[in-house]
C-alpha cells in the first residue's frame, strides 16, 4: 500500500507525473495536510514540517487534530452477493456486520 506512517499519523503517498515528484496527503485529519518531494528521505522531512504546521495551527484554533468517526456506514452491495456474503457469514457461525467487520480488519492489516 502506499501508507506512509509519520509521527503516529498516516499520509496516503502517490507519484504526481505532471510535476514529477511525489505527493503525500495525511488522512484521517480535520483539515488537509500535504506535502512534495523528489525522493523517500525529503518526502518524510517535508512530512513532519507539514503535520507539525497543521498540529500547531489546530492547537492555536483549539480543533481537534482528528476527524472521529462513528463506526458506521452504508455499503451497497448487489443482491446476489449480499445473499452469499450472509451465507458465508452464517456458515462460519458470525452476524453479517462481524463477518463483513473481520473481513475488512483482514484486508487492511494484511
Amino acid at each position: 500500500m502506499n501508507i506512509l506512517k509519520i509521527d503516529g499519523y498516516r499520509a496516503v503517498i502517490q507519484f504526481d507525473p505532471e510535476i514529477e515528484m511525489f505527493r503525500g496527503e495525511f488522512v484521517g485529519l480535520n483539515g488537509s495536510a500535504d506535502f512534495y518531494a523528489n525522493d523517500i528521505n525529503n518526502l518524510k522531512k517535508e512530512a513532519s514540517i507539514s503535520l507539525k504546521v497543521f498540529l500547531e495551527m489546530c492547537k492555536e484554533d483549539g480543533v481537534a487534530p482528528q476527524k472521529i468517526y462513528s463506526g458506521k456506514f452504508n455499503v451497497r452491495v448487489p443482491s446476489n452477493l449480499h445473499a452469499e456474503i450472509a451465507e458465508v457469514a452464517m456458515a462460519e457461525g458470525k452476524s453479517l456486520n462481524q463477518w463483513v467487520s473481520d473481513t475488512m480488519d483482514q484486508a487492511v492489516h494484511r
